[in-house]
């Protein structure tokens, strides 16, 4: 096929339309024609031709102002189904939405701790599609977020002691197998990493990290717009790292060391919460009680911070990142105060003056990456629409709510 050849433009502007129908939503025939750059006669060509391939389809009128209403367009959503699942080893939570972005259906199911871990998933995942009328094997694709790392080599979870019932297998094969569809599993952070530079503070950055500081404490790291995965999958699984616990007050640890992840579980944040004076029944309730606690309260946040920081740094340290991102619960709860506590920290422990922030998506971001993540996909798979292009969709509606 030549270049320039009739075929070939209106291939390029099939897909420009697309992608704008994705990036905004509906859309009127003037507007579509205004952010394509079209002229009139051929976005009319061009929506009928769309609408004849089952691409588009008609959504409703546009009123308002004098004159009639406009027909409205969006992309025919019944073409390709995807679900987005956060794994975790209490729960399991799935999203199913169509190719346009909008969510159909949620489900949230508990999950034994080892055994039969395959089987409740599944019939979770089942239950999901029930409730959307589909079947697991007619979605598209599924990415599976949760914690740990998935070695590219033999595909088994690694970094996962919390969920030991998933050990020692092809995750991602055996999941392919018994839902009878495409699957990906990605690490929980890289996840919210990858929510962070589409809907979040990290759509203008290139290179940055993103903290979980709370159970099963993790990092996504980002170099020049890009996730670091590593060799084995492993980058960024910070839980293991061995720290010292710089906390001022006394909770009998040792303070020559003990990993990252166990100065921060639940259980060592409750004790060190106690330590000050503070009863709370998880590390989250403690940080939201210190907030109100006054003077008792400001000590634990200080000593809290310290831990993180203390972490923290060796990453800044090897790394020199434009911005670090707090994210998960226990940063939530503890605001602008924890977050200006850490970076206070920060900046005793390293050279380099990284800011620190908040991480902007909250809510559900391991399952918002997810979604975003598996719409990629099969908008690539459908459209030819390549990642890159999708990614910064405005986020998913729950179907038939205003966007």
């Amino acid at each position: 096929m030549r270049a320039g050849s009739p075929r070939l433009l209106r291939e390029i502007n099939d897909r420009a339309a697309i992608e704008a129908l994705l990036r905004n939503g509906p859309l009127t025939r003037s507007e579509l024609e205004g952010l394509i750059g079209l002229s009139k006669p051929a976005t009319a060509q061009l929506l009928t031709r769309l609408e004849t391939a089952d691409t588009v389809v008609r959504n409703g009128l546009r009123g308002g102002g004098r004159g009639p209403r406009a027909q409205l367009w969006s992309v025919n959503g019944t073409l390709a189904h995807i679900a987005a699942v956060d794994l975790t080893p209490e729960t399991v939570d799935i999203a199913i939405a169509d190719i346009s972005g909008a969510v159909l259906t949620e489900h949230k199911a508990p999950m034994p701790v080892k055994h039969g871990v395959l089987e409740a998933f599944v019939s979770a995942v089942g239950k999901a599609c029930g409730q959307a009328g589909l079947s697991a094997d007619q979605l598209l694709h599924v990415v599976v977020g949760c914690p740990g790392a998935v070695n590219p080599a033999n595909g088994e979870l690694a970094y996962a002691p919390h969920l030991p019932g998933w050990n020692g297998f092809d995750m991602p094969g055996r999941l392919r197998e018994q839902l009878g569809t495409s699957v990906s599993v990605e690490n929980d952070v890289n996840l919210v990493a990858l929510e962070e530079m589409v809907a979040g503070r990290a759509t203008e950055v290139r290179d940055f990290v993103v903290i979980w500081p709370a159970d099963l404490v993790g990092a996504a790291v980002v170099i020049n717009g890009v996730l670091l995965r590593g060799a084995s999958g492993g980058a960024g699984e910070i839980d293991g790292l061995m720290i010292p616990d710089r906390a001022s007050a006394d909770t009998d640890t040792d303070r020559s060391g003990g990993t990252f992840g166990e100065l921060l579980s639940n259980a060592s944040i409750c004790k060190l919460a106690r330590a000050h004076g503070l009863a709370a029944r998880n590390g989250h309730g403690a940080v939201r009680k210190a907030l109100a606690a006054g003077r008792a309260g400001r000590e634990f946040m200080g000593d809290l911070a310290r831990r993180i920081a203390t972490g923290v740094a060796s990453v800044v340290a090897v790394l020199d990142p434009e911005l670090i991102l707090l994210s998960g619960d226990i940063a939530q709860a503890g605001g602008t105060t924890l977050n200006d506590l850490v970076a206070a920290e920060l900046r005793q422990l390293v050279v380099p003056r990284t800011p620190v922030q908040l991480a902007l998506v909250t809510g559900k971001p391991v399952r918002s990456g997810a979604l975003h993540s598996a719409l990629a996909v099969a908008r690539e798979t459908v459209f030819g629409l390549p990642a890159a292009t999708t990614a910064p969709f405005r986020g998913p509606v729950v179907a038939g709510s205003p966007r």
